[in-house]
């Protein structure tokens, strides 16, 4: 798809500090970090444990000039300019090519381009400096999303969960993972549990009143819709989604109403292809979009 994955999944950025793209993630193309966004907080970790074999310690001097670099890249990662961001990794790469969370961050800015097979090896390399790590795990399972490669991803998420048993960021994403093979229940379960784990996260949540209107739990998706578009009013994810679902019981005033604030936010909504191959809405949502479309064009 820009990014594949059916729902939002989350991309954690590893580094120096915590790092809010709730404003990219907002516009969903994980690319516009995810932007799945997908994505709330991207947590940036201090440091990860690395193989003894591949662990090598830059100087004091390399050190100073890699944070200054860093810096660097994740302001351009703020400004939504991913290619400037990916430049600056590379840098840092050249610098201490140890560095798995540089190889990590490369990665994402990669994934935020659709440059997702380059992103592939980055993840990799930093699976194989740092194996005891989550993020790159994570991280890789959503570039797999990306290429519509369920099974693998769902492996990674799987070893994130293995690593950290109650990482509510691994729960969604698989539950991502589990939707992309259709296995609607699953997916329920996880991002509840994602939910359970930490309340305030709004991915797991839209995801989840997503997955109830699939099952066809339509009144309390539809109530958890209502409760994060209130929560989050420039949600255009959730209000496109409320308009679609209130469009299907008749409420047709009301529909239109979300409807002209969640295009006026992300026009992307109102283009079927985009929605379907792009952000990929779960299908019966997808399907009730197509008519509300027609409806729209006919009215």
């Amino acid at each position: 798809m820009l990014y594949s994955a059916p729902l939002l999944s989350l991309i954690r950025t590893s580094g120096y500090r915590t790092l809010s793209l709730f404003r990219s993630l907002l516009s969903f193309c994980l690319p516009r970090l995810l932007l799945s966004i997908s994505l709330a907080s991207l947590v940036l970790a201090l440091s990860w444990p690395a193989q003894a074999d591949t662990l090598s310690i830059p100087s004091a001097e390399v050190q100073a000039q890699i944070a200054d670099v860093a810096q660097q890249a994740f302001s351009a990662t703020n400004q939504g300019d991913f290619a400037t961001a990916e430049t600056y990794w590379t840098q840092i790469i050249e610098l201490d090519p140890s560095n798995a969370p540089a190889w990590s961050n490369r990665g994402n800015a990669r994934v935020s381009q659709n440059k997702l097979e380059a992103a592939l090896s980055d993840y990799n390399q930093a699976v194989d400096l740092a194996p005891q790590a989550p993020d790159p795990y994570l991280n890789r399972g959503t570039a797999l999303e990306g290429l519509g490669r369920w099974q693998e991803a769902l492996a990674d998420y799987q070893r994130v969960l293995q690593i950290d048993p109650e990482d509510p960021a691994a729960f969604n994403n698989r539950g991502n993972a589990e939707a992309g093979l259709g296995q609607w229940q699953a997916a329920l379960q996880d991002y509840a549990h994602a939910i359970e784990l930490a309340p305030e996260y709004s991915f797991a949540q839209a995801n989840y009143a997503l997955a109830l209107y699939q099952v066809g739990q339509t009144d309390t998706g539809i109530q958890a819709m209502r409760g994060l578009v209130k929560r989050y009013p420039k949600f255009p994810d959730m209000r496109a989604a409320l308009s679609v679902a209130l469009s299907e019981q008749g409420r047709v005033g009301e529909a239109q109403s979300h409807w002209v604030a969640a295009v006026g936010l992300d026009p992307r909504y109102g283009d079927l292809d985009w929605v379907t191959t792009i952000r990929r809405w779960p299908p019966r949502m997808v399907d009730q979009l197509n008519h509300f479309l027609s409806d729209l064009d006919q009215g």
